[in-house]
């Protein structure tokens, strides 16, 4: 058996596995510019791209999902979004190797996002990591995304390990949230988005880590 008991290993997608605030924000930037209002520095919309497109709409145009001008932004940004979808998006540094010695310890991981699979599918695929995993879950694979369980438990099942032995690392609140809900041990990846919210240090994880490496000393 792979060290510590741990069989499997999943990771969050934005701002856990890769830094996809360059694709993401240069959507919103794109759709800025095309209504005529001012660009954001990406300092400013790091915070939100976990939250994915009610993150990016929420700082670029102050709006929520039941506002009446929020879908047809919303269905623009996710068409500039696609058209640029692995310019800038990088594995954050560490990640690479951090896959590989999993692979040589026997352990399995793979992702689980909230981002929708029309988007998390061919994004796997522009990094090279589509073969190499053993789930790739997204948030419309199944019933409820996350903070809801239903998404790490269908990772589980494909990747053939109990949640019992799996780790789940993320760079969010809802991250957490929904590992333990599924029977796991949470890993918060401090050098994620974080969003604006409750700090890190309040999430309840099992362990904060400051960098992919670190989590070799989990295992």
């Amino acid at each position: 058996m792979p060290d510590g008991g741990v069989r499997a290993v999943f990771f969050d997608l934005d701002g856990t596995l890769a830094d996809t605030a360059p694709d993401l924000g240069g959507a919103l930037n794109e759709l800025l510019a095309e209504v005529g209002r001012p660009q954001l520095d990406m300092a400013v919309l790091r915070p939100h791209v976990s939250a994915g497109t009610r993150g990016m709409l929420g700082i670029g145009f102050g709006l929520t999902p039941d506002h009446a001008d929020y879908p047809a932004l919303a269905q623009r940004f996710l068409e500039l979004y696609a058209a640029r979808l692995c310019v800038g998006t990088r594995l954050f540094d560490g990640m690479a190797e951090l896959l590989a010695e999993l692979e040589r310890r026997g352990i399995r991981w793979g992702v689980v996002t909230n981002k929708p699979a029309r988007f998390t599918e061919p994004l796997m695929d522009c990094l090279l990591l589509t073969q190499r995993m053993a789930a790739i879950v997204s948030g419309d694979s199944a019933p409820k995304p996350k903070p809801a369980p239903d998404t790490l438990l269908l990772a589980c099942e494909k990747a053939g390990v109990p949640p019992g032995l799996t780790l789940y690392v993320g760079d969010d609140l809802r991250d957490i949230q929904a590992a333990h809900a599924a029977g796991m041990r949470a890993i918060a990846a401090s050098w994620g988005y974080l969003g604006d919210g409750l700090p890190i240090a309040e999430w309840g994880a099992d362990a904060t880590i400051a960098a992919p490496l670190e989590l070799l000393n989990i295992l």
